[in-house]
Formats: C-alpha cells, sequence, structure tokens
C-alpha cells in the first residue's frame, strides 16, 4: 500500500430524547492519511493537525491508531508499521463525536489495506459491531461507520440498526462553546433511576422524533426534539443552554438539543438558517460564553476511503 486516504464525519447524537440510540452524521470531516512507514522511520507514528493538535496522543496509544490495530487483530495480521497524518475538523469534547470519527476513521483505513494486502475485508455491519466495541456505545459510531440518521439499538453481541430518513431542506445551526464537557462527566450527573413519567416522556417523543422525520412532519420537531432523562441534569454542567435553546427556538428552529453530552447545541432548520445562528450568537454573548458557530447539514456518507 503507497497511500489510504479517508474521511470519517462529525455526529450527533441523542437528538434530545434517543438517548444512546440516535446518532446523525453531519456535513463536517476529520481526514485521515495513511502512509507505510519503514523500519528506519523516526518521526512521530501520528501526527496531527487542526482540532487536538498538541492534546491528543502522537503514537500508538492514539484513537485512531488503536482502531486499526483491532481491525487487523481481528484480520489474525499483525498491526503494519504505518504514520498516520490526521486532520481534524471535529472539535474534542463538544458532543460532536470526536472519538467515533477517530474510530470509524481508523477502522476504514484498516479495513481498506487488509482487502488490499491480504484480500479480507469486512463489511460495514462487521466494522460497526467493531467500533461499538470499542467506544463502548453505539450511537456516534453507527452514524459516523454508515452515515445519515441511525436508530440503532445494542443488545450484548447483536448491534440493531435502521437508516431513518432525513426530510429535505433540513439544516443544522450549531454554536460550539469553547467550553469543553467531558463525556465521563456528562455521564456521571445523570440519575440511576427515571419516574415512570420521565420514561414515558422519553420514549414518546422518541419515537415522534424518528415518525417526524421518516414522513416528513418537520412541523413535530419542536415537540419531538424535548427531553427529561439527560439534559435537565446536563445543564449545570453548562448553565446557558436554557438561553440557547430559548434564542433558537424564538429565531424560527424547528428544534433545539444538546448535541451528544455537550456541549455543543444544535438547532434543526429548514430556512432561517442565518438569523437562528445570530440569535444563538447573541445569546451566548449575553451569557458571557465564546465558542463559534457552524452551519451545516446531515450527511448520509460515513467513513469512506478518497482518492488522492
Amino acid at each position: 500500500m503507497n497511500h489510504i486516504q479517508v474521511l470519517a464525519p462529525a455526529t450527533t447524537a441523542n437528538l434530545g430524547p434517543g438517548f444512546d440510540c440516535l446518532g446523525m452524521a453531519l456535513d463536517i470531516w476529520n481526514r485521515l492519511e495513511v502512509y507505510p512507514a519503514g523500519s528506519d522511520f523516526r518521526g512521530p507514528t501520528v501526527k496531527v493537525t487542526g482540532e487536538g493538535a498538541g492534546e491528543l496522543d502522537p503514537g500508538p496509544g492514539n484513537l485512531v491508531y488503536r482502531a486499526m490495530a483491532f481491525l487487523f487483530n481481528e484480520a489474525g495480521q499483525e498491526m503494519p508499521l504505518v504514520h498516520l497524518e490526521c486532520h481534524n475538523e471535529i472539535p474534542l469534547e463538544r458532543g460532536m463525536g470526536s472519538s467515533a470519527a477517530a474510530i470509524a476513521g481508523g477502522l476504514v483505513a484498516a479495513n481498506s489495506w487488509c482487502a488490499g494486502e491480504f484480500d479480507k475485508e469486512f463489511s460495514s455491519n462487521e466494522l460497526l459491531e467493531m467500533a461499538v466495541t470499542i467506544e463502548g456505545h453505539p450511537d456516534n459510531v453507527a452514524a459516523s461507520v454508515l452515515g445519515g440518521l441511525r436508530l440503532v439499538v445494542a443488545e450484548e453481541d447483536q448491534i440493531f440498526t435502521v437508516p431513518v430518513e432525513v426530510p429535505p431542506g433540513i439544516r443544522a445551526v450549531l454554536f460550539i462553546p469553547e467550553h469543553r464537557i467531558a463525556t465521563g462527566d456528562a455521564r456521571a450527573v445523570l440519575p440511576q433511576t427515571l419516574t415512570r413519567a420521565d420514561a414515558v416522556y422519553n420514549m414518546s417523543r422518541t419515537s415522534l422524533l424518528v415518525a417526524a422525520m421518516a414522513a416528513n412532519h418537520p412541523e413535530y420537531l419542536a415537540e419531538a426534539t424535548k427531553d427529561r432523562l439527560h439534559q435537565p441534569y446536563r445543564q449545570g454542567l453548562f448553565p446557558p443552554m436554557k438561553l440557547l435553546f430559548q434564542a433558537a427556538m424564538d429565531a424560527g428552529a424547528l428544534g433545539v438539543f444538546l448535541s451528544g453530552s455537550g456541549s455543543t447545541v444544535l438547532a434543526l432548520t429548514q430556512g432561517r438558517e442565518m438569523t437562528v445562528a445570530y440569535e444563538m450568537a447573541e445569546a451566548a454573548k449575553q451569557a458571557g460564553v465564546e465558542g463559534q458557530l457552524k452551519i451545516t447539514q446531515p450527511t448520509a456518507f460515513g467513513a469512506h476511503v478518497v482518492a488522492d
């Protein structure tokens, strides 16, 4: 192999009520380049530019490298000597699936290498199973590996996933704070038990969300993106969350939610993107929150090999 280049998308998980079972790929991409390295190679195993530069492990502990090594082990092959270049657009610890993109990118790159060198290629479902094993939960990695909006359920050693159509013209307006929230911290604040009323509340809105997307009823998304399972508890980690929610809805968003475990707030729109973005930025400014805005859209593509 001379060179493999892989793109892996950002993802948003939960979409409000769909805790750990809904994920959607976004048109924001990390680019991974894999080069064979000779035995005399003395450079860093992993070079990171963009998001995570100077922070992410430059050696075999890097998540992209570990994902590649996982697949080679599953294929019964030794991990080859490689040099990885990671050009990252996905911010770390902001609820945009940076770890899922690293895992998906590494698995797809290793799968391409195995197909070319050893005539051994894993299916997309097998890649998903590996990704869930590495990540520990299925929502972001399902979208990152397979693309689109995905309903996914992990049951012991089985993964059940179904694509959900997204209405045409849906866009995503993201406010990405400088403030980070580690996934472990975000999970630690969640209660161990729920009331029956809260469980029914989330089940009904998750069902409504899937139906609203699949049947092209975006007018239901304002209600369908509401949640009682995780967002109220995570507000303590990011107090301006409700201000941003209200600003987005007042500006004409279809629905709004904490992306994954946060801190990014994502508003779904079908027009009025600039107005929604402006009002979210103003609310953040009033709350004294630094951050950046991105306007993007869902993508049907998961992690994939691209030509040079």
